[in-house]
């Protein structure tokens, strides 16, 4: 199981939020590029980042912060998602040197045009499903739809099968220190054809060990490596990547 690093950008900042919640933020760094540094140093072979700001206006904002994150890689892989909701953006960030870009709300309102993208664009585009209750949110978990998640991975598997991954979030565990949602992770996997990344609540070792055992492709780790809980080396070691 791949392990992936998280960062999250809000106003140029290093943060990690709590449920999504944008008034529950943790400053943890004022330079992202650094930050990204010092989880390659530390062995991180690839790494996932979110523009929160981009999330909630439906454009990138932390253009700078994520340029300095790509420097920092060395041609790495680093994975990007919040605001990627237009094939002009699509374009403009893998000219910048980003490996995959997580696509979300554009996705729910539209499968069939991210299925199109990912046609276009093959071994680039993810989809993102962020869950709340089992229904997917948007607009940087503001807002919560009627449709559920496996639904959604279903529909778009349908349509192509040229989606890189799955990025399934359960709102409710991220930045809680609570331990993934099992349960419905299971469930994602048991609906999707396309490799299922496991985000949200990721906390202990015996989290790790657990995913490794249900077969989860990667996991994106966040809160728990940032407050000192595990160590990056450790979980490596623990996924056997």
């Amino acid at each position: 199981m791949q392990i992936w690093p998280a960062i999250d950008l809000l106003n140029g900042n290093c943060v990690r939020l709590q449920q999504g919640d944008y008034q529950r933020d943790t400053v943890f760094s004022d330079n992202p590029g650094a930050m990204a540094s010092q989880w390659f140093s530390q062995g991180a072979a690839c790494l996932h980042c979110v523009d929160l700001d981009g999330a909630k206006s439906g454009s990138i904002v932390n253009s700078d912060a994520i340029r300095d994150i790509i420097a920092s890689a060395e041609g790495r892989p680093v994975q990007l998602g919040g605001g990627v909701r237009s094939e002009a953006t699509i374009e403009r960030l893998l000219e910048l040197g980003l490996s995959r870009l997580v696509v979300g709300t554009a996705a729910l309102k539209d499968p069939a045009w991210f299925a199109a993208m990912c046609r276009r664009y093959p071994g680039h585009l993810v989809l993102g499903l962020d869950a709340r209750n089992g229904l997917v949110a948007t607009e940087g978990w503001l807002e919560t739809s009627k449709t559920l998640a496996t639904d959604l991975v279903k529909r778009i598997a349908d349509q192509t099968s040229e989606c890189v991954a799955v990025v399934y979030t359960d709102i409710a565990r991220d930045g809680m220190m609570a331990g993934p949602n099992f349960e419905a992770l299971r469930a994602m996997q048991e609906a999707s054809p396309f490799p299922v990344v496991a985000s949200g609540g990721v906390t202990t070792l015996k989290d790790i060990v657990e995913l490794v055992a249900m077969k989860t492709d990667s996991c994106i780790i966040g809160r728990t490596l940032y407050e000192g809980h595990i160590t990056l080396q450790d979980a490596i070691t623990q996924a056997g990547s």
